[in-house]
C-alpha cells in the first residue's frame, strides 16, 4: 500500500491565465500571500516532494525553492503535457516512486486529506484517480501512476489534448469530495480562481470569521 511518503506532488502552473488577464495567476495575492504559497502549504504535509510544472522563465518561481519542470511538448499544449513532463521527471529523479498527485494552482481550498483519500480509495486493479465534487469531475486534480508516462507520450504525439477524455479513456476512477466550510460558507473544495471576480470571492471567504 502506497502512502503520502512515496507520492510526489505536482503543481500544474503551465496555463496562460487568459481570463485573469495573462501572467501567472498563481502568483496573485490571496489573503496577503501568493496563491501558489497557499497551495504549497496545503499540499506539503501530504507528499514527500513537490515540483512545479511551468513554462517560460523559471526564475519567477525561484522564491519557492522547488524544482521547475517545463513541458516536453512545445506550444502550451495544456495539462496533459504538464502531467507527462512531471511523470518523466519523477521517473528520472525519484527512483522507486510510483505515484504523483497533481493539483491545479488556482484551487486554494483543495482538501487537506486529498492524497490520503485518493490512496485509501484505490482498488486492486488501478491506482489512477481523479477528483470529483458536486460541481463535477476535476481531472487535473488526480493520482497518476508514473507508469502512465509512455501512454501519455503516445497520446500527445497524436495530438490528444483533452484531459477529461484521456483520464476517462484510461480508466481513472473518480473519488468524491464533499463541500467544505470556508469563512462560514459551504463551498466546493475545488473552487478555482479563473477570473478577477473569483479572486475577489476567495478574498471575501478568507475575510469572513470561521463559525
Amino acid at each position: 500500500m502506497a502512502s503520502s511518503e512515496n507520492v510526489v506532488g505536482v503543481l500544474l502552473a503551465g496555463g496562460r491565465s487568459s481570463r485573469m488577464g495573462g501572467g501567472d495567476k498563481c502568483l496573485r495575492k490571496l489573503g496577503g500571500k501568493p496563491i501558489l504559497a497557499r497551495i504549497i502549504e496545503r499540499l506539503g504535509p501530504q507528499v514527500t516532494d513537490i515540483i512545479i510544472n511551468a513554462n517560460g522563465d523559471p526564475s519567477r518561481f525561484a522564491a519557492f525553492g522547488l524544482p521547475i519542470v517545463s513541458d516536453n511538448v512545445a506550444g502550451h499544449q495544456g495539462p496533459l503535457a504538464g502531467v507527462h513532463a512531471a511523470l518523466q521527471w519523477v521517473k528520472a529523479n525519484r527512483h522507486g516512486v510510483e505515484l504523483v498527485v497533481t493539483v491545479a494552482t488556482d484551487t486554494p481550498f483543495f482538501p487537506v486529506d486529498l492524497v490520503d483519500r485518493f490512496i485509501n480509495s484505490r482498488g486492486d486493479t488501478s491506482s489512477f484517480r481523479v477528483a470529483q465534487s458536486a460541481g463535477g469531475t476535476h481531472p487535473v486534480i488526480g493520482l497518476w501512476p508514473v507508469q502512465l508516462a509512455e501512454a501519455l507520450a503516445d497520446s500527445l504525439s497524436r495530438g490528444e489534448r483533452k484531459v477529461t477524455a484521456w483520464t476517462r479513456d484510461h480508466g481513472a476512477d473518480p473519488v468524491f469530495f464533499s463541500s467544505i466550510d470556508v469563512g462560514g460558507r459551504s463551498i466546493d473544495p475545488f473552487f478555482n480562481i479563473n477570473a478577477p471576480e473569483d479572486l475577489a470571492a476567495a478574498e471575501a471567504l478568507l475575510s469572513e470569521p470561521t463559525q
